[in-house]
């Protein structure tokens, strides 16, 4: 596979991703899964196109930032208020689709799905509402529901291709080659994660990790050149880790390869979807088979009964502070 080269990228990359957004594909990326109340977000742009400030990700947002980087700083070692734990750990995950009836964007409006089941003990919280620059609009609920419910949290968010006006507006605005087709995709990219970045502060979400969902967007499509796609996903890649954060991909093999072919984020931590399938099809996703670009296995993904399951991989629970944080 071809190697992402992200400045920096090498030496702090030794970790972590989310999830689909709302179809089933034939290999088995699931539907996307979120909380009662919450109210219309100022922040999705008319007619549901890429909308928000990418350069001005909140005032909370370098805390935040910094917050990560301790995180980070801390390595392999287990947080310690988690205690290791012994086999499976079941969790959830959540986004838009938990949201409210009506609420989002146009294209992406809340379905009123169910929160995790009881005994989960972690959910991954989505960042966004289907395509990059357009925030889940209950997020802040999301975020409470998990505090209020012990459970341990962790953040993913959906990538998504440029159209043409966010292109022009984001695709000077950022560390990769302006004068370049690709460095101002890879610019485009590098704002959605700060965007994303600024998301989490304004509702005070601390994650270890931010897994980059890789897979189609209905209604907002990837282009057909897969190389212009992976620039997109460099540059998110880079954004998160150039703030501190440890990052993994989102995916089944097949949707990756659709979206950005042979790209490599040197083999970052996965999350493995198996669709409509089962507790056991999602523990088989662990396996070296079911490998997106050569990193460790540490959540294998499955919907049933109207939510998003997930199951951690052998060896995870051992140390789960790597990989959530407990809410204060």
């Amino acid at each position: 596979m071809r190697r992402a080269s992200l400045a920096g990228l090498g030496a702090v990359l030794l970790l972590l991703a989310g999830c689909s957004t709302g179809s089933t594909s034939d290999d088995g990326a699931p539907a996307r899964p979120p909380v009662e109340s919450a109210s219309p977000s100022a922040e999705s742009s008319e007619g549901g196109s890429p909308g928000g400030d990418a350069g001005d990700p909140g005032d909370d947002a370098g805390d935040l930032a910094s917050l990560a980087e301790g995180l980070a700083r801390k390595g392999d070692k287990p947080t310690s208020d988690i205690a290791p734990r012994d086999g499976e750990v079941l969790g959830g995950d959540v986004s838009w689709p938990q949201c409210p009836r009506g609420m989002g964007i146009p294209q992406k409006q809340g379905l009123a799905m169910p929160m995790p089941l009881p005994e989960a003990e972690y959910v991954v919280l989505g960042l966004t509402n289907g395509p990059g620059f357009t925030p889940n609009p209950c997020l802040a609920d999301q975020v409470e529901w998990a505090r209020t419910h012990d459970v341990l949290v962790a953040a993913y968010a959906v990538s998504s291709y440029p159209d043409a006006a966010t292109l022009k507006r984001y695709g000077a605005d950022g560390p990769h080659d302006a004068s370049t087709k690709l460095g101002r995709l890879k610019n485009v990219g590098y704002q959605q994660a700060r965007y994303n970045i600024g998301t989490m502060g304004k509702v005070g979400l601390l994650s270890p990790i931010i897994w980059i969902d890789i897979e189609p967007v209905p209604l907002f499509e990837w282009s057909s050149d897969l190389r212009a796609n992976a620039a997109v996903i460099e540059g998110v890649a880079r954004g998160y880790v150039d703030a501190g954060y440890r990052i993994g991909v989102y995916s089944t093999p097949a949707l990756y390869r659709g979206v950005v072919g042979d790209l490599t984020l040197d083999g970052v931590p996965e999350w493995r979807a198996a669709g409509h399938t089962s507790r056991t099809e999602a523990r088989n996703r662990c396996g070296p088979d079911w490998s997106i670009q050569g990193g460790t296995a540490v959540m294998g993904q499955w919907v049933e009964k109207r939510r998003d399951q997930n199951i951690t991989c052998p060896g995870i629970a051992a140390d789960l502070g790597q990989w959530f944080h407990r809410l204060r």
